[in-house]
């Protein structure tokens, strides 16, 4: 796995702007209420890797489109990535996140969801103060893409016959909408016209697509002290996920039923028995190949842009969103 030293190796040409966002969002995150305050303070020890922020930036410098707001954009989408985070560890019972405790774990559910909310309106606040309608408009379809993609997550738990095409939509939703309007907000901001909106939309898209599945990956593949998480969690709380709906496919049927009762009756060895089923069929294989090829076609799409260092370092950042999982 690639190691945060990388990420700081990749993320030095825009060290300014992430700089520049990160004095931003404590200064937006400040205040309000000794509470909030709090919670605040929690949040921001957690920084994660910023991969939205990081993306905007490099790609919005690469193509020349950075301008006044971009970091408010970015504000704006890594603040409503933040929020979906918080009602996910509610909807999840989940006790930790990146190695420290959630805010529904110390605090409570209620509050946890009332932070996300607050989170929301923050958002949108700034995308407001930019005064630009454009933004506004594709963040907030974002947004909504992002909710869409949650609920059908939850609605397909447990649905082993999930197919490849329903996963990548339901992800597409629920990830890649933000990665999407991360890139698109350069040529939004830059005034670029629709074909150049569309090209970066795509590279954004199929980067958050490779990335969650690349995620989902670690579930089987993951070191614990790493993600934050046990191996095997998602698989056992009825998510389905790439590797096991290829692994699904390619199984004679005796095999297949076994592993579904498995699954259906999360005995004490069940992940041990879908780790070794899944390896078996070639699963992991085929849904790291997978994001690789998907990354592949999102550099594709935005190869009409000159190279420096900026795009460099877009595309280190493009192989660390798969690297994750080798």
């Amino acid at each position: 796995m690639l190691d945060q030293k990388k990420m700081l190796e990749y993320t030095a040409p825009i060290e300014a702007d992430l700089e520049q966002f990160n004095r931003k969002l404590s200064d937006h995150l400040q205040g309000d209420s000794p509470l909030i305050t709090s919670i605040a303070r929690h949040l921001l020890k957690s920084k994660g890797k910023r991969m939205r922020p990081a993306f905007l930036f490099l790609s919005s410098r690469a193509a020349d489109n950075f301008t006044e707001h971009s970091v408010d954009a970015s504000l704006a989408i890594e603040l409503i990535h933040t929020a979906t985070l918080l009602h996910d560890d509610v909807v999840d019972e989940s006790d930790m996140r990146r190695g420290q405790e959630t805010v529904n774990s110390q605090w409570t559910n209620l509050i946890s969801v009332l932070i996300g909310d607050y989170l929301f309106a923050k958002a949108f606040r700034i995308m407001v103060g930019t005064g630009l309608v454009r933004l506004m408009r594709a963040i907030s379809r974002a947004t909504e893409r992002v909710s869409v993609g949650e609920l059908r997550q939850i609605e397909e738990t447990g649905n082993y016959d999930l197919s490849e095409e329903e996963y990548t939509s339901i992800i597409a939703d629920k990830t890649a909408s933000l990665f999407s309007v991360a890139c698109e907000a350069g040529p939004i901001l830059g005034k670029r016209d629709a074909r150049e909106r569309k090209r970066f939309a795509l590279f954004g898209e199929k980067i958050g697509i490779a990335f969650q599945i690349v995620d989902d990956l670690l579930d089987y593949v993951g070191d614990a002290e790493v993600t934050g998480k046990e191996v095997g969690n998602d698989v056992l709380t009825g998510m389905v996920t790439l590797p096991l709906i290829y692994s699904l496919g390619k199984a004679g049927g005796p095999s297949r039923k076994e592993i579904v009762g498995h699954l259906s009756a999360n005995r004490a060895n069940s992940f041990e028995k879908v780790y070794e089923f899944v390896q078996d069929n070639g699963g992991i294989d085929y849904a790291y190949n997978r994001a690789n090829e998907l990354t592949e076609q999102g550099l594709d799409s935005i190869s009409n842009v000159g190279d420096s260092t900026y795009f460099q370092c877009l595309k280190n950042m493009v192989t660390f969103t798969t690297a994750r999982a080798s």
